[in-house]
Formats: structure tokens, C-alpha cells, sequence
């Protein structure tokens, strides 16, 4: 991991510590057998199943060594009911000039996912929401030019 500090909820650890334990225990398990099956074919040069066995366990090491890092160095958040945008918190925004508005839960990287409303507190917006509270106007720059927004609601 670089030398950026790994956010996490104690919800998103709990699951990465999870997932490390089923690679660890279970896939890693299954794809030594697929190699062992593999090799049972005959020519390795030649052999597209142990080729791909192969990948899989290089994909898999290096998930588990991206978690084991991820894990190591997280540090566990929990919001404080604050009126001022931080980690954690639930924010409603509205766009300038659009009649709707988006809510987001502000969150570390490894944990955002655009379609689950959990903003990234390093995107431009995250970064820009970031230490605002209830009603300022948010403007940053994106690739398509400068964007605007209202803080509506932040729990």
C-alpha cells in the first residue's frame, strides 16, 4: 500500500478480515488442487488448464498480500454525530441548477463504491465536502469544468 493511511469502517474491516481468512483457508486450497490436477495432464508447456490455474494463484496472492497490508495499516473510524462533514458522515448535497438531490456516506477509499452512495473522502467531491457543515456551497474542478454544490444535511 502506498503511504496513504487505509479509512475503514469497523463493518468493511470485519469483512476484508473475512475475506483474507477464506482466501487463505479455502481458495487457496482450491487452486493448489486445480494446479495438482493440471499437472496430472502431462506437458506443462502446453497445458491452458495449468496455465490459468497458475494465474489464479498469482491473483489470489496478491489479494491476500493487498489485505493482509490494507488490514495492518487501517484505521478504524466511527463517526461522531458532528454537524461538520468527516468520515462517516451521512451527507445530502444538491447540484446548481438540478431540482433532485444525492445522499452519500463519506468513506475511505478501499471502502467507496459509487453505487452503494459511499463516497470516497479523496474524490474531488469527497475532498471538497470534507470539514464544510449544514448549507455552505461546495465548488471544486472536474475534468468537465467546475462543479457546484449545497450541503444540505449532514448527520
Amino acid at each position: 500500500m502506498n503511504d496513504q493511511q487505509a479509512y475503514l469502517t469497523s463493518e468493511k474491516f470485519s469483512e476484508l478480515k473475512k475475506e483474507l481468512e477464506h482466501l487463505k483457508t479455502v481458495r487457496r486450497k482450491e487452486v493448489a488442487e486445480s494446479l495438482e490436477y493440471a499437472r496430472s495432464l502431462g506437458d506443462l508447456s502446453e497445458n491452458a488448464e495449468y496455465q490459468e490455474a497458475r494465474d489464479m494463484q498469482a491473483a489470489i496472492e496478491e489479494r491476500i498480500t493487498h489485505l493482509e497490508q490494507v488490514i495492518k495499516e487501517a484505521k478504524i473510524v466511527s463517526h461522531d454525530k458532528s454537524d461538520i462533514v468527516g468520515l462517516g458522515s451521512e451527507v445530502c448535497i444538491k447540484k446548481d441548477g438540478e431540482k433532485g438531490n444525492i445522499c452519500y456516506t463519506i468513506v475511505g477509499s478501499e471502502e467507496a463504491n459509487i453505487h452503494d452512495k459511499k463516497l470516497s473522502y479523496l474524490s474531488p467531491l469527497g475532498e471538497a465536502l470534507m470539514g464544510k457543515g449544514k448549507g455552505e456551497e461546495i465548488e471544486f474542478e472536474t475534468p468537465n469544468g467546475k462543479q457546484k454544490y449545497k450541503l444540505l444535511k449532514v448527520e
